[in-house]
């Protein structure tokens, strides 16, 4: 591995320099995409702080698994059996991804 690519690599010490425009610029001209969205967004992490954050509380901190296979089959059951169909959205008028889907499913099949 050459220098120029440890340093593409290397995660920032300050989190302002994950927006800097150097910082950009290396990252394309490596043909890396960025893991953030543009600078000053106030959103530019919400969406997966919240989803760590309503894991940690509901999942993770709720109980111990003696391994990381018996962990993973808990994160991945917790995303596809509830998170992604069940939990209510308030962007769906606080329905469930699968009752959101019913109700415009039948109104599509009624026209």
């Amino acid at each position: 591995m050459n220098t120029s690519t440890i340093e593409v690599l290397r995660r920032p010490v300050e989190s302002a320099q994950y927006t800097s425009w150097v910082f950009g610029h290396r990252l394309r001209d490596a043909g890396l995409p960025g893991s953030m969205g543009r600078v000053a967004s106030s959103v530019d992490n919400a969406l997966i702080e919240s989803f760590w954050s309503t894991m940690q509380r509901e999942l993770l901190d709720r109980h111990d698994w003696p391994s990381r296979v018996e962990l993973a089959a808990a994160i991945f059951e917790w995303i596809e059996g509830w998170y992604n169909p069940r939990r209510r959205h308030s962007t769906l008028g606080y329905l469930s991804p699968h009752e959101y889907e019913a109700l415009h499913t039948a109104a599509i099949t009624a026209a």
